[in-house]
């Protein structure tokens, strides 16, 4: 092969392997347990809020995605090592989380919200005082919980999904469930045969969720603010907000 050739054909490969690179989806992290922000469908897809959300920030910020579920416990490990680029999650932004990650400006409004049978007499965070609560490891429930009962209290018990929390609250191990609004919501919407009701404590603060990347990732969150706010200004975000929490 000519020497010329041969350049052409090194320029052309290089600039193929620069392209596929340049169209890598990023990976976004996201616990698909947490319906109605992500679960999966019967093709094992991630599907709800975020994901919506995510895939239309991405076609306004100008890059592509790929979902992945990912363990709750893993989703900010992951972020570290580079395994996850993303991390979509229905996310609270905390002064804490602020420390290891950076956030996008905030996408969805929230608050804690307590669970507990209809027959139950709670009608405050206080009332709670000597009854077992269940929460979602890590999650800013967790964190409410741990304020009102100290860190090591005997009285919480911890585990990997909201949905297996609240079945612990449905076969009577727990007393009640502190999760976010929107996810416990949904559950009672969708198991209307449970006998639950919600407690709403005017204790607890309004929260918002925000879209992580790793710290020091200043172009990524550029892309996804800048997508964030296109789908803000055109009317896509209203009308994703509606398909699941409606009007």
């Amino acid at each position: 092969m000519p020497r010329f050739s041969q350049l052409a054909a090194l320029l052309v490969a290089g600039l193929t392997f620069a392209t596929a690179y340049a169209e890598r989806p990023y990976t976004v992290g996201t616990e698909a347990t947490f319906a109605p922000f992500e679960s999966l469908n019967e093709k094992q897809e991630v599907v709800g809020f975020d994901a919506d959300l995510m895939h239309a920030i991405a076609a306004k910020g100008g890059f592509s995605v790929k979902l992945i579920n990912t363990p709750w416990e893993g989703l900010f490990v992951g972020l570290a090592n580079g395994d996850r680029d993303i991390v979509a999650a229905a996310v609270t932004i905390t002064e804490e989380r602020r420390k290891t990650v950076d956030f996008s400006e905030p996408y969805f409004e929230a608050k804690q919200l307590i669970v507990v049978g209809n027959g139950s007499k709670v009608a405050k965070l206080a009332d709670l005082k000597g009854r077992k609560v269940a929460v979602q490891t890590g999650t800013t429930g967790d964190i409410v919980a741990q304020k009102h009962y100290g860190k090591t209290s005997p009285d919480i018990k911890r585990f990997e999904s909201i949905v297996l929390a609240l079945q612990e609250l449905r076969s009577g191990g727990v007393d009640a469930v502190i999760a976010d609004n929107g996810v416990v919501r949904n559950y009672l919407v969708n198991n209307p045969g449970a006998k639950l009701k919600l407690v709403d404590d005017p204790s607890f603060d309004k929260e918002h969720y925000g879209i992580a990347v790793k710290k020091g990732n200043k172009a990524l969150l550029a892309k996804i603010n800048k997508g964030l706010a296109a789908i803000k200004a055109d009317g896509s975000y209203d009308r994703i907000y509606a398909k699941y929490f409606g009007k």
